[in-house]
């Protein structure tokens, strides 16, 4: 969720911080050329108060002025372009120069200066310079008229180079720059911590969920920070879990209890069908249809029993060798095999996993008894031990007539017999039992197909323990 929420937060923060940032960007790029401008403005109005009052002709040269004004207008503003770089020039109305530096410069006939010039010749106002941005070599041009006696005699035009101006635009555009990376940065280690706040309850409850979901129903949401929302959620949740334990405590106490409270009348009713089948005639086929019903019973309970029982306890798990503890159960199994003629044959390699030895033990028996069960005479079951870095396996493949797709679908559910088995003996507990065991030592039990036929039963025990 975080991925899907960080970039989110990041765009529009970078909107925000482009919001304010381009504007002011603007505003420092004007603000410069303005200061320029009036500095400018300031200038020409200076060399406007000396023009004033230059009396020469304007048909006279500027290097044959014989008025001290007018040679002093001609040193300024040659003193002006030297330090400065700035040209400068006085022209009559007519575009003669009264003065101007360097000597070469004159008024040109189109472009910003002659439209200046235009201007102040009618002694209107200059529009301000079109905005000079950092990459454009623009020139910045200002102009003021002279006037005496309430006519205007001539125009003072300045024509600036505008690199410095440019050079002071961009670096203050820099510092805009580092201040939005800055806040850029702030802001997104906010979000990283604001999203790790709101989503730090939302992660342990999903961690949460997932240990409840896989039979850990002990898992609890454990007190966080975040929103209040979230955590009014939490506490929901545990209620929530607690009442589902407690009903599923109900049902396991239940299951337990009663399979335990008949098992008592059921042995004594078994009691009684043995006493009463000494009074018959031996042999007599209700007598033994009792016997055998009665029997199936009593299997079944002693199967409840077992199921809530493995449902209820935690495993204690063992660092143990699967490879001993599978042959072991082979070789028990063996006389069971040979007396249907149905060849067990186990390849059991050393190995260690964590698991719990008894339950793990009796998963075995339960699959191996399955197996032995459903396979013909003549057949084969093979039992194989491996592992690698994770897990380590059990695989059981018979030679049986298999299960369909959709039987393969239910085994393991309680009570559940595949139609073509229904006539077998058997409680249909077996390998409910065994997802159980297995399960509460971080175990797993999975059906396949096991090719040309009959079932492949792999058994899954974790090699890391449990601290891990």
């Amino acid at each position: 969720m975080r991925t899907r929420l960080l970039p989110l937060l990041i765009v529009l923060m970078a909107a925000v911080l482009l919001a304010l940032g381009v504007p002011l960007a603007v505003s420092v790029a004007a603000a410069e050329q303005q200061r320029v401008v009036v500095d400018r403005i300031d200038d020409t109005a200076r060399f406007a108060a000396l023009a004033q009052f230059v009396t020469d002709p304007p048909t006279a040269a500027p290097e044959n002025f014989t008025d001290e004004r007018g040679q002093t207008l001609r040193t300024e503003l040659a003193r002006y372009y030297s330090v400065y770089g700035i040209r400068a020039g006085v022209f009559y109305r007519n575009d003669t120069p009264m003065a101007n530096a360097p000597d070469t410069w004159l008024l040109p006939k189109k472009g910003e200066a002659r439209d200046a010039f235009n201007e102040a010749r009618v002694s209107r106002r200059s529009h301000d310079p079109q905005q000079v941005w950092p990459w454009q070599r623009h020139r910045l041009v200002v102009a003021s008229p002279v006037i005496r006696d309430g006519d205007v005699i001539a125009v003072v035009v300045t024509d600036s180079p505008t690199g410095q101006m440019r050079s002071k635009t961009l670096h203050g555009w820099l510092i805009i720059g580092a201040g939005e990376i800055a806040a850029m940065l702030l802001a997104l280690g906010a979000a990283l911590r604001l999203t790790g706040w709101v989503l730090r309850p939302v992660r342990v409850l999903d961690a949460t969920t997932h240990d409840i979901a896989t039979g850990r129903l002990k898992s609890r949401v454990a007190a966080a920070g975040g929103p209040p929302e979230l955590r009014r959620l939490a506490r929901s949740f545990n209620e929530m879990a607690d009442n589902v334990e407690e009903v599923l405590e109900q049902q396991r106490a239940f299951v337990a209890d009663a399979s335990h409270q008949l098992r008592n009348p059921l042995s004594a009713l078994l009691l009684r069908i043995e006493l009463l089948a000494l009074e018959l005639p031996e042999g007599n086929e209700e007598i033994a249809s009792v016997r055998t019903e009665g029997k199936r019973l009593a299997q079944v309970l002693d199967d409840l029993l077992d199921l809530a029982l493995a449902e209820h306890a935690e495993a204690d798990l063992q660092l143990t060798d699967i490879g001993a503890l599978t042959a072991e159960r082979v070789a028990s199994w063996q006389p069971v095999a040979e007396s249907k003629g149905v060849r067990l044959a186990g390849a059991c390699p050393a190995t260690t996993a964590w698991a719990d030895p008894v339950t793990l033990s009796s998963a075995l028996d339960a699959v191996i008894d399955n197996a032995v069960k459903f396979t013909p005479g003549g057949g084969s079951v093979d039992v194989e031990v491996a592992s690698n870095g994770e897990a380590s396996t059990i695989v059981v493949t018979d030679g049986g007539p298999g299960l369909s797709d959709e039987d393969l679908a239910r085994i393991g559910d309680r009570f559940w017999r595949s139609a073509g088995h229904q006539n077998i003996k058997g409680s249909g507990l077996g390998l409910s039992i065994s997802r159980a065991l297995l399960s509460a030592g971080g175990g797993s039990i999975a059906y396949d197909h096991h090719e040309p036929h009959g079932l492949r039963v792999t058994v899954k025990v974790p090699r890391s323990g449990p601290a891990a």
